[in-house]
Protein backbone atom coordinates (compact mmCIF):
# COMPACT_ATOMS: atom_id res chain seq x y z
CA UNK A 1 0.00 0.00 0.00
CA UNK A 2 1.44 3.37 -1.04
CA UNK A 3 2.13 6.03 1.55
CA UNK A 4 -0.69 8.55 1.89
CA UNK A 5 0.00 12.01 0.51
CA UNK A 6 -0.26 14.91 2.94
CA UNK A 7 -2.18 18.10 2.22
CA UNK A 8 -3.04 21.23 4.15
CA UNK A 9 -6.12 23.17 3.05
CA UNK A 10 -6.67 26.48 4.82
CA UNK A 11 -10.13 27.89 5.34
CA UNK A 12 -11.80 24.52 4.87
CA UNK A 13 -14.93 24.65 7.03
CA UNK A 14 -17.16 25.40 4.03
CA UNK A 15 -17.35 26.39 0.36
CA UNK A 16 -14.24 26.03 -1.80
CA UNK A 17 -11.92 24.90 0.98
CA UNK A 18 -14.29 22.18 2.12
CA UNK A 19 -14.85 20.96 -1.42
CA UNK A 20 -11.12 20.75 -2.06
CA UNK A 21 -10.60 18.78 1.15
CA UNK A 22 -13.39 16.34 0.25
CA UNK A 23 -12.05 15.79 -3.26
CA UNK A 24 -8.60 15.03 -1.87
CA UNK A 25 -10.10 12.72 0.73
CA UNK A 26 -11.84 10.79 -2.03
CA UNK A 27 -8.40 10.08 -3.48
CA UNK A 28 -7.00 8.84 -0.18
CA UNK A 29 -5.09 11.93 0.93
CA UNK A 30 -4.43 12.80 4.55
CA UNK A 31 -5.82 16.32 4.74
CA UNK A 32 -5.20 18.88 7.44
CA UNK A 33 -8.02 21.43 7.40
CA UNK A 34 -8.11 24.77 9.20
CA UNK A 35 -10.69 27.35 10.19
CA UNK A 36 -11.55 29.48 13.20
CA UNK A 37 -14.74 27.62 14.09
CA UNK A 38 -14.16 24.13 15.44
CA UNK A 39 -17.64 22.65 14.83
CA UNK A 40 -17.86 23.02 11.03
CA UNK A 41 -14.16 22.20 10.79
CA UNK A 42 -14.65 18.87 12.55
CA UNK A 43 -17.48 18.11 10.14
CA UNK A 44 -15.16 18.67 7.18
CA UNK A 45 -12.45 16.48 8.69
CA UNK A 46 -14.99 13.74 9.39
CA UNK A 47 -16.26 13.86 5.82
CA UNK A 48 -12.71 13.59 4.48
CA UNK A 49 -12.26 10.42 6.52
CA UNK A 50 -15.60 9.04 5.36
CA UNK A 51 -14.44 9.53 1.77
CA UNK A 52 -11.50 7.21 2.34
CA UNK A 53 -8.83 9.72 3.32
CA UNK A 54 -7.88 10.97 6.75
CA UNK A 55 -9.17 14.33 7.89
CA UNK A 56 -7.35 16.24 10.63
CA UNK A 57 -8.98 19.41 11.98
CA UNK A 58 -6.73 22.15 13.34
CA UNK A 59 -8.44 25.24 14.68
CA UNK A 60 -6.39 28.20 13.47
CA UNK A 61 -6.92 31.94 13.18
CA UNK A 62 -4.78 32.86 10.19
CA UNK A 63 -4.60 36.47 11.36
CA UNK A 64 -2.20 35.23 14.05
CA UNK A 65 1.28 34.28 12.83
CA UNK A 66 1.95 32.31 15.99
CA UNK A 67 -1.02 30.06 15.30
CA UNK A 68 0.19 29.46 11.74
CA UNK A 69 3.65 28.64 13.09
CA UNK A 70 2.14 26.13 15.51
CA UNK A 71 0.04 24.61 12.74
CA UNK A 72 3.04 23.81 10.57
CA UNK A 73 5.01 22.59 13.56
CA UNK A 74 2.24 20.08 14.21
CA UNK A 75 2.17 18.92 10.60
CA UNK A 76 5.95 18.52 10.57
CA UNK A 77 5.97 16.62 13.85
CA UNK A 78 3.09 14.31 13.02
CA UNK A 79 4.10 13.59 9.42
CA UNK A 80 7.86 13.35 9.77
CA UNK A 81 8.39 16.65 7.98
CA UNK A 82 6.29 15.64 4.99
CA UNK A 83 3.86 18.00 3.26
CA UNK A 84 2.97 17.36 -0.37
CA UNK A 85 0.39 20.08 -0.97
CA UNK A 86 -0.57 23.43 0.49
CA UNK A 87 -3.82 25.01 -0.72
CA UNK A 88 -3.98 28.66 0.30
CA UNK A 89 -7.71 29.31 0.48
CA UNK A 90 -8.46 31.03 3.79
CA UNK A 91 -10.39 34.27 3.42
CA UNK A 92 -12.15 36.69 5.74
CA UNK A 93 -14.99 39.03 4.85
CA UNK A 94 -14.51 42.69 5.76
CA UNK A 95 -16.45 44.02 8.73
CA UNK A 96 -20.00 44.79 7.73
CA UNK A 97 -19.65 42.77 4.53
CA UNK A 98 -22.76 43.06 2.40
CA UNK A 99 -21.80 42.09 -1.11
CA UNK A 100 -19.19 44.83 -1.62
CA UNK A 101 -21.88 47.30 -2.61
CA UNK A 102 -20.03 50.41 -1.39
CA UNK A 103 -17.16 52.25 -3.10
CA UNK A 104 -13.67 52.04 -1.66
CA UNK A 105 -13.77 55.58 -0.25
CA UNK A 106 -16.98 54.75 1.57
CA UNK A 107 -15.46 51.73 3.30
CA UNK A 108 -13.46 51.70 6.56
CA UNK A 109 -9.69 51.39 6.27
CA UNK A 110 -9.94 48.25 8.41
CA UNK A 111 -11.05 46.39 5.25
CA UNK A 112 -7.31 46.13 4.58
CA UNK A 113 -6.86 43.94 7.64
CA UNK A 114 -9.15 41.23 6.29
CA UNK A 115 -8.82 41.41 2.52
CA UNK A 116 -5.06 41.93 2.52
CA UNK A 117 -4.08 40.72 5.99
CA UNK A 118 -5.89 37.39 5.63
CA UNK A 119 -6.54 37.25 1.90
CA UNK A 120 -2.90 37.80 0.97
CA UNK A 121 -0.49 38.03 3.89
CA UNK A 122 -1.70 34.86 5.63
CA UNK A 123 -1.11 32.96 2.38
CA UNK A 124 2.44 34.25 2.22
CA UNK A 125 3.12 33.19 5.81
CA UNK A 126 1.73 29.71 5.16
CA UNK A 127 3.76 29.43 1.95
CA UNK A 128 6.99 30.26 3.78
CA UNK A 129 6.48 27.44 6.25
CA UNK A 130 5.26 25.02 3.59
CA UNK A 131 8.26 25.73 1.38
CA UNK A 132 10.62 25.00 4.27
CA UNK A 133 9.15 21.50 4.59
CA UNK A 134 8.80 20.86 0.86
CA UNK A 135 12.23 22.06 -0.25
CA UNK A 136 13.86 19.87 2.39
CA UNK A 137 12.14 16.85 0.81
CA UNK A 138 12.60 18.01 -2.78
CA UNK A 139 8.93 17.93 -3.77
CA UNK A 140 5.60 19.62 -3.22
CA UNK A 141 3.00 22.01 -4.61
CA UNK A 142 1.76 25.35 -3.29
CA UNK A 143 -1.57 26.37 -4.84
CA UNK A 144 -3.25 29.73 -4.31
CA UNK A 145 -7.00 30.10 -4.77
CA UNK A 146 -7.17 33.36 -6.66
CA UNK A 147 -9.86 34.91 -8.86
CA UNK A 148 -10.80 36.54 -12.12
CA UNK A 149 -10.76 39.66 -9.93
CA UNK A 150 -7.15 39.96 -11.05
CA UNK A 151 -8.31 40.47 -14.63
CA UNK A 152 -11.23 42.84 -14.10
CA UNK A 153 -13.03 44.68 -11.33
CA UNK A 154 -14.78 42.20 -9.07
CA UNK A 155 -16.27 42.99 -5.65
CA UNK A 156 -13.88 45.74 -4.53
CA UNK A 157 -10.53 47.45 -4.99
CA UNK A 158 -8.92 45.54 -2.13
CA UNK A 159 -10.36 42.23 -3.31
CA UNK A 160 -8.71 42.70 -6.70
CA UNK A 161 -5.45 43.79 -5.11
CA UNK A 162 -5.32 40.70 -2.94
CA UNK A 163 -5.98 38.33 -5.83
CA UNK A 164 -3.46 40.02 -8.12
CA UNK A 165 -0.97 39.71 -5.28
CA UNK A 166 -1.58 35.96 -5.06
CA UNK A 167 -0.88 35.53 -8.77
CA UNK A 168 2.32 37.56 -8.61
CA UNK A 169 3.34 35.71 -5.44
CA UNK A 170 3.04 32.34 -7.19
CA UNK A 171 4.97 33.60 -10.21
CA UNK A 172 7.86 34.93 -8.15
CA UNK A 173 7.92 32.02 -5.72
CA UNK A 174 8.28 29.70 -8.72
CA UNK A 175 11.41 31.58 -9.78
CA UNK A 176 13.03 31.14 -6.37
CA UNK A 177 11.80 27.53 -6.09
CA UNK A 178 13.33 26.63 -9.45
CA UNK A 179 15.33 23.44 -9.24
CA UNK A 180 14.05 22.47 -5.80
CA UNK A 181 11.32 20.09 -6.96
CA UNK A 182 8.65 22.37 -5.45
CA UNK A 183 6.11 24.16 -7.64
CA UNK A 184 3.79 27.11 -7.05
CA UNK A 185 0.78 28.23 -9.02
CA UNK A 186 -2.42 30.25 -8.79
CA UNK A 187 -5.93 29.17 -9.75
CA UNK A 188 -8.93 31.10 -11.01
CA UNK A 189 -12.21 29.25 -10.36
CA UNK A 190 -15.30 30.42 -12.14
CA UNK A 191 -18.61 31.00 -10.41
CA UNK A 192 -18.71 28.47 -7.58
CA UNK A 193 -21.87 26.62 -6.61
CA UNK A 194 -21.19 26.84 -2.88
CA UNK A 195 -23.68 26.89 -0.03
CA UNK A 196 -24.75 30.47 -0.72
CA UNK A 197 -25.21 29.92 -4.46
CA UNK A 198 -27.09 26.69 -3.84
CA UNK A 199 -29.44 28.66 -1.62
CA UNK A 200 -30.09 31.06 -4.50
CA UNK A 201 -30.86 28.13 -6.79
CA UNK A 202 -33.21 26.61 -4.22
CA UNK A 203 -35.12 29.91 -4.30
CA UNK A 204 -35.47 29.69 -8.07
CA UNK A 205 -32.67 32.02 -9.17
CA UNK A 206 -30.79 30.93 -12.28
CA UNK A 207 -27.96 33.47 -12.33
CA UNK A 208 -25.75 35.52 -10.04
CA UNK A 209 -24.80 39.00 -11.21
CA UNK A 210 -25.23 37.86 -14.80
CA UNK A 211 -23.38 34.55 -14.45
CA UNK A 212 -25.53 31.43 -15.06
CA UNK A 213 -25.70 29.09 -12.08
CA UNK A 214 -26.65 25.94 -13.98
CA UNK A 215 -23.09 25.10 -15.02
CA UNK A 216 -21.25 26.75 -12.13
CA UNK A 217 -18.35 24.85 -10.58
CA UNK A 218 -18.92 22.85 -7.43
CA UNK A 219 -16.26 23.26 -4.74
CA UNK A 220 -15.28 19.62 -5.27
CA UNK A 221 -14.57 20.30 -8.94
CA UNK A 222 -11.84 22.70 -7.90
CA UNK A 223 -10.45 20.02 -5.61
CA UNK A 224 -10.43 17.49 -8.42
CA UNK A 225 -8.41 19.89 -10.57
CA UNK A 226 -5.92 20.48 -7.75
CA UNK A 227 -5.57 16.74 -7.16
CA UNK A 228 -4.79 16.27 -10.86
CA UNK A 229 -2.18 19.01 -10.75
CA UNK A 230 -0.59 17.58 -7.61
CA UNK A 231 -0.36 14.18 -9.26
CA UNK A 232 1.20 15.44 -12.48
CA UNK A 233 4.86 14.34 -12.71
CA UNK A 234 5.45 17.28 -15.07
CA UNK A 235 3.89 19.90 -12.78
CA UNK A 236 7.14 21.90 -12.81
CA UNK A 237 6.28 22.97 -16.36
CA UNK A 238 3.26 24.82 -14.99
CA UNK A 239 5.00 26.31 -11.96
CA UNK A 240 4.54 30.07 -11.69
CA UNK A 241 1.51 30.12 -13.92
CA UNK A 242 -2.04 31.29 -13.23
CA UNK A 243 -4.53 28.67 -14.38
CA UNK A 244 -8.29 28.72 -14.98
CA UNK A 245 -9.80 25.68 -13.28
CA UNK A 246 -12.34 24.96 -16.04
CA UNK A 247 -9.63 25.00 -18.71
CA UNK A 248 -7.12 23.01 -16.67
CA UNK A 249 -9.82 20.39 -16.08
CA UNK A 250 -9.96 19.79 -19.83
CA UNK A 251 -6.20 19.20 -19.90
CA UNK A 252 -6.51 16.44 -17.31
CA UNK A 253 -9.90 15.00 -18.31
CA UNK A 254 -11.49 16.16 -15.06
CA UNK A 255 -15.26 16.63 -14.85
CA UNK A 256 -17.51 17.99 -12.14
CA UNK A 257 -19.38 15.71 -9.75
CA UNK A 258 -22.33 15.29 -12.12
CA UNK A 259 -20.11 14.62 -15.13
CA UNK A 260 -20.54 18.10 -16.58
CA UNK A 261 -17.77 20.41 -17.77
CA UNK A 262 -18.01 23.90 -16.22
CA UNK A 263 -17.46 26.89 -18.48
CA UNK A 264 -14.39 29.09 -18.48
CA UNK A 265 -15.09 32.78 -17.78
CA UNK A 266 -12.02 33.94 -19.71
CA UNK A 267 -13.99 35.70 -22.45
CA UNK A 268 -16.36 37.32 -19.95
CA UNK A 269 -13.33 38.99 -18.39
CA UNK A 270 -11.81 40.26 -21.61
CA UNK A 271 -10.19 37.16 -23.11
CA UNK A 272 -6.51 37.09 -23.92
CA UNK A 273 -3.65 35.54 -21.97
CA UNK A 274 -3.61 35.18 -18.21
CA UNK A 275 -1.06 36.67 -15.86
Amino acid sequence: MSEARIALVTGASRSVGKGIALALGSQGWTVYVTARRQGPLEETAGSVTERGGRGIAVQCDHRDDDQITALFASVADEQGGRLDLLVNNVWAAPKGFAGFTEKFWQRPLSDWDTLIGVGLRAHYVASVYAAQLMVARGSGLIANISSFGTRGHLHSVLYGMSKAGLDKMAADMAVELGGTGVSALSLWPGLVKNEVMQGFMDRGLDNFQGFPLANAETPEFIGRVIAALAGDPDIAARSGRTLITAETALDYGVTDIEGNQPDSHRELFGGGPLY
